[in-house]
């Protein structure tokens, strides 16, 4: 098996965003992560394939050395979804952004995760129209002032990770665009994942939605407002690692380290893997400064996918069709002699 680097999926093309956006460090991600699916999955080359809808981040497909397919508003779903069913010995990727996936490509965006079809959706969301020049987007907070909500957005948004469990999601994570290692690797987790997996990845935009993040992802505010999970490790966080979750009744609670009798071993294990989405849930829609934002893997199960049945439906018809070919179908049922 030949091993992969980076300079392996990195295209010859003149990358074409502003200067300072989040899609170049999400796009670094991306080409330090294919190599590692490739070695770990045992992929060659030629079976990497991006399917893109529009928008700043539907760019993508150009910029890596792989198949692509660069598609119509909202329609990126659609697309990987038929080229995943129609080859499933690919590894599917599909790239866009908040209002891509979300808005006009919101139906196939959820049935696409209900299915569990086997592909791995990267959602860039910087919470604005950034191509089309700074309208509000589904996931633009509410009460935002942009170029189409000149007195405040009036609509409730989105929460990506909270619209994919309730469509039945078995993989979400999520992270910063100038995390790269981070990205870098829940990419990798959501490649090995067997069926949909969404990688939410908080991204800014310099010109129509500049430090949209900052509130929580800035360097002096990231160690006390997020928290990175790994699996069944405990949920500890802060500049001094000294913050931690606890479950007190039904919901996540803050708490800290020392204080009130509270020690290491209150603090909740992440279990990424546990089938009820309860506490993924609560993980997904925390909010920063209240609560941390959740980074990481937040979601890893289990089940069958829409591919997997698709095959072992057409084998099993194959195995009962008493019609094999077209000679079958031409002398099945009546037929006459025409003299």
């Amino acid at each position: 098996m030949i091993r992969y680097t980076p300079a392996d999926f990195k295209s010859d093309q003149e990358v074409k965003w502003c200067p300072g956006c989040g899609d170049h460090a999400i796009l670094n991600s991306a080409i330090k992560a294919l190599p590692e699916v490739a070695k770990n999955l045992n992929y060659a080359h030629h079976r990497f394939t991006f399917v893109s809808g529009i928008g700043c981040s539907s760019r993508f497909p150009y910029y890596v050395q792989t198949y692509g397919f660069h598609g119509i508003h909202g329609r990126a779903a659609a697309i990987a979804t038929g080229v995943k069913v129609a080859n499933p010995t690919l590894s599917v990727w599909q790239v866009s952004g908040d209002g891509d996936s979300l808005a006009i490509g919101g139906n196939h965006f959820i049935h696409a995760i209900r299915r569990n079809i086997d592909i791995n959706m990267l959602l860039f969301n910087n919470e604005i129209y950034g191509l089309t020049k700074g309208q509000y987007s589904p996931t633009s907070p509410l009460g935002v002032v942009t170029k189409t909500s000149p007195y405040g957005t009036i609509e409730h948004p989105f929460a990506p990770g909270e619209l994919v469990l309730g469509a039945r999601g078995t993989f979400f994570a999520r992270s910063l665009d100038m995390e790269i290692n981070l990205t870098k690797d829940c990419m990798v987790d959501a490649a090995a994942h067997d069926g949909t997996s969404v990688v939410e990845i908080l991204q800014n935009c310099v010109i129509f939605n500049d430090k949209c993040h900052d509130f929580f992802a800035s360097k002096e505010n990231r160690a006390d407002n997020t928290i990175t999970l790994k699996h069944l490790q405990p949920m500890i966080f802060g500049k001094d690692s000294n913050k931690g979750l606890i479950l007190d009744g039904l919901e996540i609670k803050v708490v800290t380290i020392g204080e009130n009798n509270i020690t290491k071993a209150d603090i909740l294990l992440h279990n990424a893997q546990e089938p009820n989405p309860g506490i993924h849930m609560m993980l997904v829609n925390m909010k920063a400064p209240e609560m941390p934002v959740a980074l990481g893997v937040i979601r890893d199960v289990k089940d069958h996918t829409y591919d997997d049945q698709v095959r072992d439906q057409l084998i099993e018809v194959r195995m009962r069709a008493k019609i094999h070919n077209v000679d079958d179908l031409l002398n099945s049922g009546d037929t006459w002699d025409v003299e």
